[in-house]
């Protein structure tokens, strides 16, 4: 069970399932994303976190993604502050970074899958 009172700056709830209502954040993922949040030092706005496998986006893929361990959220912001995160990011060492920066959706993916598996990657959409 995760100790959320080491995340000062995050609540439970941002990162739920709303597929399933579960919440299984990673204890590494999340002391990362709070060190990011306090070097950002500007709120954080979660819209993806834990994604169970059953999520229609997980169950659509081959392989689900790092969402299903707890170890990536997607994060919605714009413009300088997006890219203030991101340079923030590949400075911790994040080696999985997406961004979707088109019309009215904007936010940014990270995730640290590659420590447990999976590829690095970059995208953009």
């Amino acid at each position: 069970m995760i100790d959320w009172n080491l995340y000062p700056d995050f609540e439970p709830w941002e990162f739920v399932c709303s597929h399933t209502g579960k919440n299984a954040m990673h204890p590494e993922f999340m002391e990362l994303l709070q060190r990011i949040r306090t070097e950002y030092d500007r709120p954080i706005n979660i819209n993806s976190g834990y994604r169970d496998k059953t999520h229609p986006l997980e169950a659509a893929k081959d392989t689900t993604g790092a969402h299903t361990l707890g170890l990536a959220c997607d994060i919605d912001v714009r413009g300088q502050n997006a890219l203030d995160l991101l340079r923030i990011c590949l400075n911790r060492g994040i080696n999985r970074l997406g961004v979707y920066q088109q019309g009215d959706k904007r936010w940014i993916h990270i995730d640290i899958g590659d420590r447990y598996g999976y590829p690095i990657a970059l995208w953009s959409k």
